[in-house]
C-alpha cells in the first residue's frame, strides 16, 4: 500500500527543532502500516531534515552553533544576497544537512531508536511554515 500527504509544520525560529511529535500527530495513517518505510521530504531550500538526539536540547543548540560558525552570514564571496544576510547561508546549511529522511515503520509507528528524533533545521531567522511531503509504503 502507498500513501502520501503534505504536512505543514508551524513556523519556527532559526535553529534545530525536534518535530517527531508534530509529524506523527499529523500522520494518523501511519497506524495502518504493520511494516514499511516512511519517507519525509522538505519542500524548501533553506531548511533541512535530519535524525539525531531526542533527549538533550543541548545537541540541537550545539548543531546550530557549529553550522553558524562554519557558514557565516555576510561572507564577501556570496553573490546571492537579495533575500537577506541569512538566505545564502541557509541554502548552504540545507545542502549540508539534507532535504529528506527515510525511517522504517514497525507496527504502525516510526521505528526510531530510543534516543532518536526527527529534527527540522530552520536555517532562516524567520523561515515561516514549512511543508513536508510524507510518503508511506508497506503492508
Amino acid at each position: 500500500m502507498w500513501f502520501q500527504k503534505t504536512i505543514v509544520l508551524k513556523p519556527r525560529s532559526r535553529g534545530f527543532h525536534l518535530i517527531t511529535a508534530e509529524i506523527t500527530a499529523n500522520l494518523p495513517e501511519l497506524e495502518q502500516f504493520r511494516q514499511g518505510l516512511a519517507h519525509f521530504f522538505i519542500q524548501h531550500t533553506s531548511a533541512s531534515l535530519t535524525i539525531n538526539e531526542n533527549a538533550d536540547a543541548d545537541v540541537r543548540r550545539d548543531l546550530e552553533a557549529y553550522l553558524h560558525a562554519q557558514v557565516p552570514e555576510c561572507a564577501s564571496y556570496y553573490r546571492h544576497t537579495l533575500e537577506g544576510d541569512d538566505d545564502m547561508p541557509a541554502h548552504i546549511k540545507a545542502t549540508l544537512v539534507g532535504n529528506s529522511i527515510t525511517i522504517p515503520v514497525r507496527q504502525g509507528r516510526l521505528a526510531l531508536g530510543t534516543w532518536q528524533g526527527i529534527y527540522l533545521g530552520e536555517h532562516r531567522t524567520h523561515g515561516g511554515a514549512r511543508s513536508l511531503v510524507a510518503t508511506l509504503h508497506g503492508d
